[in-house]
């Protein structure tokens, strides 16, 4: 075997087993607000203000439906490696309650998997109006509905109230 031919072989080798290692390195991803211990500690009970609170932290994930004085910081950390399921590394959920009066902060509480609570799904359907219609219906359904290539529309349609505009439609601008 020539020289060449063996560096070229050496070289394959190499890139067959970087690409290898690569494709196993896992992708990190962080969804939601992750709020970190040290931005944490910067929030303190009875001192910080919802306008201080959101400086340090960020704008809070969702704000309570029925109170606007309950805050709640949601965030994970998901790391897929590979071809695999993606695995939720870290969770946090954050509570924060504000007084209303004075919107200073009252408790901030981390909520972990031992406060959910379970809920039964309902498996009914709303109704709906109308009927359900397969795609060849849909398909046919659509047949003389479009403008031709002599830019008349399809009866009971103007031009220029809709759709695709004719040669006349605009006012000339």
């Amino acid at each position: 075997m020539t020289e060449r031919a063996r560096v070229v072989r050496t070289m394959a080798a190499g890139l067959l087993v970087a690409a290898a290692v690569s494709a196993c390195t896992p992708r990190v991803a962080t969804r939601g607000n992750l709020v970190e211990d040290y931005r944490l500690e910067q929030v303190h009970t009875g001192t910080s203000t919802k306008a201080d609170v959101s400086t340090i932290l960020g704008t809070p994930t969702t704000v309570s439906t029925f109170d606007d004085n309950i805050w709640y910081y949601i965030g994970q950390r998901v790391e897929t490696v590979a071809f695999f399921a993606p695995e939720v590394t870290q969770r946090r959920v954050l509570r924060m309650q504000f007084d209303p009066t004075s919107s200073t902060l009252t408790d901030v509480k981390e909520v972990n998997l031992a406060d959910a609570q379970q809920v039964a799904m309902v498996s009914r359907e709303t109704p709906t109006l109308g009927r359900r219609i397969g795609i060849l219906e849909q398909f046919l359904g659509n047949i003389g509905r479009f403008n031709d290539a002599a830019g008349s529309t399809a009866p009971n349609r103007r031009a220029g109230t809709g759709g695709v505009a004719g040669p006349g439609a605009g006012g000339g601008y």
